[in-house]
């Protein structure tokens, strides 16, 4: 069980004053510290912990690793089981429900209660399941644990109220739907097999009624052997012993023949007149060699015969090829008279089902459809055409088309931005398939009232892009990026150069940053670059612009001991950062021949790029001595400024994409300058080469990433000319064309490292790392940007108003904020300190509300020109002057860390709250969102909680031990939206999305889909007068006579053991409220007491008939001493 854990509100949400302290960086969650503040903010906090509660959604995606297939011809729903003991529920788009059993068992089989809105599964751990599929979350009503016998198949017949229950031993039990408790009838193996016969038949692999008479069950064994078993007589009617094992057995409609399929790969046809041989056996895919044998085959793991009423009969298999064909790919063969058609699929088949017109075995069948469950796709191939083509899968069942390397969340999104991206993808989208409607069409889906546009976007390994319609809990393929295209095409001789930085996909996606307002996306890919894609609804033929950064250095950045204990925090001003050395001359080495040269080629020559995303630029960093670059870590890009930064273990780098430059290349002890709060060791250096894994370790007592810092032999240059300000007029001229009034600005604009910081006690200033060692060996660690935000901010604390700034947070807790201006005078550099790696930015203005970034409108750079509309940027800016007269000068910055979350108050820098997320643990994923028209920080951390806190007083509001984090899948899929609502790649195939809203799990009955709607069951089609006379159905069969409880007794207690359901109340819970709830609950309390009762009745009725035993064996005893004398005892 889930241990939830609420705080009590009622803190205080204003901070009170007092002048001379300091942060309490060690206070409780969400005290205000003592820092001084500017004046006292009163922000009326609307969030408290009864608006949230975490809850599961929807599923998208193929079920991992599925193992069973299931449909409901009348309900037409389909069900697939897998591995881990779920169970997915699909009908018609918008029909989609995820159900789970609780102790993770695999799905043997399913088996539906034909147009009674039920399922029951068979787990591996022998128990059977009754699923009520009649509310919207479905839940188990009944459970039978069988503990002396293993499941093998089970049967439920049509209409019947009777499952039969095969086993590994060989026996046959029968098992009462409504009651879900076991029948004393039971089929012995020994009983069914000839008493002449020495072996075991094995498991029982087939269990069927014969569709001639209901009263007859045909058992297949796996050793080959098949009983026809008389339900009536209690005996066999007929055994047949084959010398192959047999994998499944099918029907002919009228009852007189059944195929079989065996494991030589042979199909065998047998006649009930006459079974002391098959009447056909045949090798659908073994060619007779030049000796007269047949070829060795495969298994026919299963095959269906179904009959047509206008044609001849469809018999469907899967496997029987032979062993000499290697390498081919799984087939599905479908035999039409005498046409064979051969359907190679990608995947390995797991289970496939012929749908049929009819849910009666009496009946011809009419087969429409084939659904083939793969090991990683769902395939439904249309039956009613020559040429078999399948139908377009309305479900994202491709997720996985290559693996899922990083994903992206958006929420209410542009309302234009989903039309167009589907326009634009639909001219891609592959054709071929089948113009009929798609066959699983069950249930029932209304888009709800509360939906907004919503988009996921995947970033995969091969280096695709997929952008995702997420509104309204479905998921549906917009459009499709492929980033390789940039890049040639590697030459034999040039492969070694990237599959040293990674073993394979050099193009995997790593990060995604997507302005939707602007339409401008990047992406980070593993090999060290990042490709810039302006949107155009029109095509064009452009070059690609490419830049080198050279971001690597020959000088390590060590934390020395001392650092805590004989240093202050700053180092002197006068000091200077020690300054890398020359490189060395390029020797004849393999390795220094690779030297400033990127991983990939990009393509030089003029491109055609068709409408939707256009790649304009590409930014790579480069090897340096032999060194491969180390992978970006952190990227952000704004419209607004037309920059782009990006950082990894080694520096920072800006680019202007506009003028498509490089403004800025500095590593991150350059940036530092002689702020630099740690003592940074020169050694010797070391070759490196890079992880592929591009994630933290998940041990709490590990550091993080092998960053490894290096120094660009270039960045010296850049010091002596920030000396001079020559970038700061480079960017001068860039911010000019921006910002067209640039003159109201206090002064010029430059790019300047200037560094803010709020000191912090020195008992805290080495919690950087997951490491507790305080030895100096565990404090060497390598500091690296991990996160990078643009917003309009102050620079320093004598601004007054706000200017572009760029927050840089690292590996090592620290903050710098880069503004885009000259002071006018000296000040002290300070540094900004949490505790452990910075994750994420946010800023508020004084009343509470999300600031979020300026930025460039749309506009199509590549359509045709009009004179009207001239081409001219046109730029939003969220600046907080803009409500300054109502809320008071200054913004507050939310700055959250791996164990640590900080609210400061701009530009005084004031510290006002302080919040230890986690001292045992660390954060995964933290961000900024909106959550019920406010704004409030949620985290995820490693152990697997999920957690809200207030903002600004970081009130703990939501704590939750969802989920534990089991593989580096999760933590590299995990990210949260606004509208309270958080998604994660919960396996290889799968996106699980989650809410934490309170609000939406209230409403997620209405925006789920009905599973069940009233439907009537199809009448039986009449037989005819000489069909009913000749046909030998003559007597009907009533299973409740012959598996009652009257005739057939109880079976044994220790046999199985019955276990009610508990899932039943929370789904009424959950779908109902009010008085039809009450109602609902009532009616289940009432149907638990009758439940009692009737075990109360039959313990009565037990103990009445064990008196009426006793009364007639006393009676008998009386009778027979009656006339003895008393001598003859």
């Amino acid at each position: 069980m889930k241990k939830f854990r609420k705080v009590l509100d009622g803190l205080t949400t204003s901070s009170p004053v007092n002048p001379g302290g300091s942060p309490a960086c060690g206070s409780a969650a969400g005290t205000p510290s003592t820092a001084p503040t500017p004046r006292e903010l009163e922000i009326q906090e609307t969030l408290m912990s009864e608006h949230f509660q975490i809850c599961k959604t929807v599923r998208h995606g193929v079920p991992y690793q599925p193992t069973a297939l299931a449909f409901d011809p009348v309900q037409k729903i389909l069900a697939i089981g897998s591995r881990s003991g779920g169970v997915r529920l699909l009908g018609r788009p918008g029909v989609d429900c995820h159900c789970q059993h609780e102790s993770g068992a695999a799905v043997l089989q399913l088996q539906f209660l034909i147009n009674e809105g039920a399922l029951v599964t068979a787990c591996a751990d022998d128990t059977l399941h009754l699923w009520n599929l009649r509310q919207r979350r479905p839940a188990i009503l009944h459970s039978l644990k069988f503990s002396r016998e293993r499941i093998t198949f089970c049967h439920l017949p049509f209409q019947s109220k009777w499952l039969y229950v095969g086993t590994e031993r060989g026996n046959t039990h029968i098992v009462n739907i409504e009651s879900f408790i076991l029948s004393g009838y039971v089929i012995m193996w020994n009983k069914a097999i000839e008493l002449s016969t020495k072996t075991h038949p094995g498991p029982v692999v087939h269990l069927s009624d014969s569709p001639k008479d209901e009263g007859k069950l045909l058992i297949g064994f796996e050793s080959g052997t098949i009983v026809m078993w008389d339900l009536r007589a209690k005996r066999t009617d007929f055994r047949i012993h084959y010398d192959e094992a047999i994998h499944s057995v099918s029907w002919h409609h009228e009852g007189r023949q059944f195929m079989c399929s065996h494991s030589d790969g042979s199909l065998s046809m047998w006649n009930l007149r006459n079974t002391a041989k098959p009447l056909q056996v045949t090798f659908p895919h073994g060619k007779t060699q030049r000796d007269g044998r047949k070829e060795s085959c495969k298994p026919i793991l299963k095959v269906e015969y179904k009959t047509s009423r206008n044609s001849e009969a469809f018999v469907v298999f899967s496997g029987g090829l032979s062993y000499d064909k290697a390498g081919r790919r799984p087939t599905l063969t479908i035999m039409h008279g005498k046409a064979i058609t051969v359907l190679e699929m990608d995947y390995p088949i797991v289970d496939f089902l012929v749908l049929c017109d009819t849910p009666y075995l009496n009946e011809v069948q009419e087969p429409y459809a084939v659904v083939v469950l793969l090991e990683k796709d769902f395939v439904v191939v249309d039956l009613t055409q020559s040429n078999f083509p399948i139908f377009e899968n309305p479900y994202p069942m491709d997720i996985h088309e290559s693996p899922v390397t990083c994903t992206a969340y958006f929420a209410d999104c542009p309302p234009d931005i989903i039309p167009v991206l589907y326009s634009i993808g639909a001219k891609h989208k592959k054709t071929g398939y089948s113009h009929k409607e798609w066959p699983v069409s069950g249930g029932t889906w209304a888009v709800g009232s509360q939906t907004y546009p919503e988009i996921i976007i995947t970033g995969h390994a091969d280096g695709s892009i997929k952008f995702w319609d997420a509104t309204a809990i479905t998921l549906q393929m917009l459009y499709k990026l492929k980033t390789s295209k940039v890049f040639e095409k590697p030459k034999s001789g040039d492969v070694g150069r990237s599959a040293e930085l990674v073993e394979e996909d050099p193009y995997a996606v790593q990060m995604i940053s997507w302005c939707p307002q602007s339409r401008i996306f990047c992406v980070v890919g593993i090999s060290a670059h990042v490709i810039l894609y302006r949107f155009s609804k029109h095509d064009a033929n452009t070059t690609i612009t490419s830049l080198e950064v050279r971001l690597q250095c020959e000088m390590e950045d060590v934390i020395s001991p001392s650092d805590t204990e004989n240093t202050p925090y700053f180092s002197d001003p006068s000091g200077h950062s020690p300054q890398p050395q020359p490189p060395s001359p390029r020797s004849n080495t393999p390795d220094s021949v690779r030297d400033s040269i990127p991983c990939l080629k990009v393509k030089d020559r003029m491109i055609r790029m068709p409408p939707g995303y256009q790649a304009e630029l590409v930014v790579q960093l480069l090897w340096v001595d032999g060194e491969p670059p180390q992978q970006i870590t952190s990227l952000d890009l704004n419209s607004a400024y037309g920059l782009l930064a990006l950082g990894n273990c080694n520096g920072l780098a800006v680019v202007d994409y506009l003028q498509k430059t490089i403004l800025l290349c500095m590593s991150t002890l350059e940036l530092y300058g002689s702020a630099d709060p740690f003592q940074r060791l020169t050694r010797s250096p070391r070759k490196n080469r890079q992880s592929t894994s591009g994630l933290t370790e998940l041990s709490d007592n590990q550091v993080s990433l092998d960053l490894e810092r290096s120094k660009s032999p270039t960045s010296g240059f850049f010091s002596h000319l920030f000396s001079f300000g020559i970038p700061y007029l480079l960017l001068l001229i860039h911010l000019s064309s921006i910002f067209p009034d640039i003159s109201l600005l206090p002064h010029p604009l430059f790019l300047s490292p200037l560094l803010h910081s709020f000191s912090e006690s020195r008992e805290n200033s080495f919690s950087r790392s997951r490491s507790s060692s305080v030895s100096s060996i565990d404090r060497e660690t390598k500091e690296a940007v991990t996160t990078l935000q643009f917003a309009e901010s102050y620079g320093r604390k004598s601004d007054t108003l706000p200017t572009p700034c760029l927050w840089v947070g690292t590996s090592l807790g620290l903050v710098l904020i880069i503004p885009m201006s000259i002071p006018t005078d000296e000040q002290e550099r300070t540094v900004l300190m949490l505790k452990s790696s910075v994750l994420r930015f946010g800023f508020l203005d004084c009343g509470g509300a999300l600031i979020n970034s300026p930025y460039e409108v749309w506009r199509d750079q590549h359509a045709p020109y009009d004179s009207d509309r001239p081409r001219k940027r046109k730029l939003v800016n969220f600046s907080p002057s803009s409500f300054q007269e109502a809320s008071g000068d200054g913004h507050l910055a939310v700055v959250c860390s791996e164990r640590q979350a900080k609210v400061f108050f701009m530009p005084s820098q004031a510290c006002l709250y302080v919040h230890n997320i986690t001292e045992s643990s660390f954060v995964l994923r933290a961000d900024v969102v909106s959550v019920c028209n406010s704004v409030c920080l949620a985290c995820f951390c490693a152990n697997g909680h999920i957690m809200t806190l207030s903002l600004p007083s970081l009130r703990p509001l939501l704590d939750v031990s969802y989920l534990p984090l089991t593989d580096m899948r999760i933590a590299r899929t995990f990210c949260f939206t606004n509208g309270g609502q958080a998604l994660y790649l919960c396996s290889p195939t799968e996106i699980q999305r989650i809410t934490y809203s309170q609000e939406m799990c209230d409403n997620l009955q209405e925006m789920l889909g009905e599973l069940f709607t009233p439907i009537e069951t199809p009448e039986a089609q009449n037989r005819g007068f000489l069909k009913g006379f000749f046909g030998g159905n003559a007597q009907t069969f009533d299973r409740e006579e012959l598996f009652g409880e009257a005739a057939a007794g109880k079976a044994s207690r220790s046999l199985a053991q019955h276990i009610p359901g508990q899932g039943g109340m929370e789904g009424m819970k959950a779908a109902a409220g009010g008085v039809v709830g009450e109602l609902a609950r009532a009616r289940i309390a009432l149907d638990e007491r009758g439940q009692r009762l009737g075990e109360l009745e039959e313990r009565t009725a037990l103990m009445m008939t064990s008196a009426d035993t006793f009364s007639k064996h006393a009676h008998e005893l009386m009778l027979k001493c009656k006339d003895k004398k008393w001598y003859q005892f």
